[in-house]
């Protein structure tokens, strides 16, 4: 369940008050785990996997009920709301949120900025390795009109010491600005993740294997991508032809140079996961087969078909990265065609994978999605992801032989399909059990968040208020009793046999 999706009066969810109720209703329900999509800034297509940084925040996120109560917002700067509703109206939320954020960030250097002197300059000293190229990154992208930054003035374009200089000193109200956005969203997020680790709530993040050509990670370090001398793209990123896709799924994300990462010791990766593991208490790393061994299409490729597996960095990143930070809590997206490379790749680390039980239903009884045939418990099972249809939609749009063996493996009629797929996924051994909130609420496909291999209409899903209130909850906390996937429970448990014990 993503951010975005949260009700607020401001368009689109934020880290504010009904974040803290959802984390209430994960420990109202005995949930132990929140699982999120990337919390970049978005760019084109409002994708968290097309971000203009792997390292900062996104501004809409930030909440203006918390500004409020930090003096940074009084309550007449709130002139408009937008009702919550089930889609994200994008341009209206970022018009809001821009002015709102334009009136915090003023009144943050001409009021307030003596009472958070100290933490800013902590913050911006910290992040410096990432945040002094972000800022300006996105200062001169908004001064181009959101041209791409292979398409800017050459001096800037190609970082020559004189172009940084002046355009630093150009756009500095704008670099103050950015500072500013990044400072408070990661306060506002760091402040929420603590109260869901208070609630035993763990908080798994999401980190892409690839970045997006219009980022500052590309424009800083082009060095370590795919691009020719004037920025543009060479090699780019993507899968063939599979469950999703009859043509494949063409990214156009810049490849790696990884000869070039290795030399210099994979620094920027080591720094992008050491930046991941202070976010969050465990992250999701996606497509990481490619990792292993990647697709490369070349740059004006029209599709996906016609591209080629090409041999990553393997253990030598990971072992690289282990050696820097110590133990890896990471979970494998470990979907589609795999190797046995792959799979050794996965288990050398001890990383789990994923099982999704909606590729389960067809006419093979060895469909290692299946729950029975789980060879270890190392593994995370979901009923679908964001790529997924909800498990209504999915049961409804499915051909007659996967509706036909969903019915028979759970013994129903299909009539409450998403509890069944739950309940199955909480007595598998698995080691977690994590579901989209739209089956908790048995919505079905206009609810669902991505549709792979497309780019418009996606990202924008929401629930309101009275949607979360409906959600049976007795269901849940039985379901989590009986399957003994709650933690807490299971203390509370032993202590009761203890005093049992002591009574006999």
């Amino acid at each position: 369940m993503h951010p975005t999706s949260f009700p607020t009066n401001y368009g689109i969810g934020d880290l504010g008050p009904s974040a803290k109720k959802f984390i209430n209703f994960l420990q109202n329900t005995d949930q132990s785990v929140w699982q999120i999509l990337p919390l970049g800034p978005t760019g084109y297509g409002n994708s968290p996997y097309a971000s203009y940084s792997a390292f900062a925040g996104n501004s809409y996120l930030i909440s203006p009920d918390i500004l409020i109560e930090k003096g940074l917002l009084r309550s007449e700067d709130i002139t408009q709301t937008l009702r919550p509703s089930t889609k994200v109206p994008y341009e209206e939320a970022f018009q809001l949120k821009d002015r709102l954020l334009e009136i915090a960030s003023n009144r943050f250097y001409n009021e307030k900025l003596d009472e958070f002197a100290t933490d800013f300059k902590a913050f911006k000293k910290e992040n410096s390795h990432w945040l002094d190229d972000f800022v300006l990154f996105m200062a001169a992208l908004e001064h181009f009109d959101k041209r791409p930054w292979n398409q800017w003035d050459s001096d800037i374009r190609k970082r020559t010491k004189k172009g940084l200089e002046k355009w630093r000193e150009k756009l500095a109200d704008r670099i103050d600005y950015h500072y500013y956005v990044q400072f408070e969203f990661a306060r506002q997020w760091f402040d929420l993740k603590a109260y869901a680790n208070e609630k035993d709530i763990q908080v798994i993040g999401d980190i892409p294997i690839f970045v997006d050509h219009n980022s500052s990670d590309v424009w800083a370090n082009s060095k370590y991508f795919a691009v020719d001398k004037d920025g543009n793209r060479t090699l780019v990123a993507g899968v063939p032809p599979d469950y999703f896709s009859e043509t494949g799924q063409l990214w156009g994300n810049p490849l790696y140079k990884w000869k070039a990462l290795e030399k210099d010791g994979f620094d920027w990766w080591v720094k992008r996961f050491e930046q991941m593991f202070t976010l969050y208490d465990a992250i999701r790393v996606d497509h990481f087969r490619g990792f292993d061994a990647y697709w490369e299409i070349p740059a004006d490729a029209e599709t996906a078909i016609h591209g080629r597996w090409v041999k990553g960095p393997g253990p030598k990143l990971f072992d690289t990265i282990k050696e820097k930070l110590g133990e890896l809590p990471i979970i494998a997206e470990d979907l589609g065609v795999l190797t046995q490379s792959v799979n050794a790749l996965r288990d050398r680390y001890n990383f789990p994978g994923m099982k999704i039980l909606q590729f389960g239903f067809n006419d093979n009884a060895a469909n290692g999605f299946l729950p029975h045939n789980y060879e270890t418990a190392n593994c995370v099972v979901y009923t679908g992801t964001h790529d997924n249809n909800t498990t209504l939609g999915w049961y409804r749009d499915g051909t007659d032989l996967e509706k036909h063996r969903v019915r028979e493996y759970t013994r129903s009629d299909g009539s409450n399909i998403n509890q069944e797929l739950i309940r199955l996924a909480m007595l598998s051994v698995a080691d977690m059990a994590i579901f989209p909130l739209q089956d908790y609420m048995n919505l079905g496909t206009e609810h669902r968040m991505n549709y792979p291999g497309t780019s418009s209409g996606n990202w924008d899903w929401r629930f309101t208020p009275q949607m979360l209130d409906q959600v049976d909850k007795e269901q849940i906390r039985f379901m989590i009793k009986i399957s003994n996937r709650n933690p807490r429970i299971e203390h509370e448990d032993a202590n009761l046999v203890d005093i049992k014990a002591d009574e006999a």
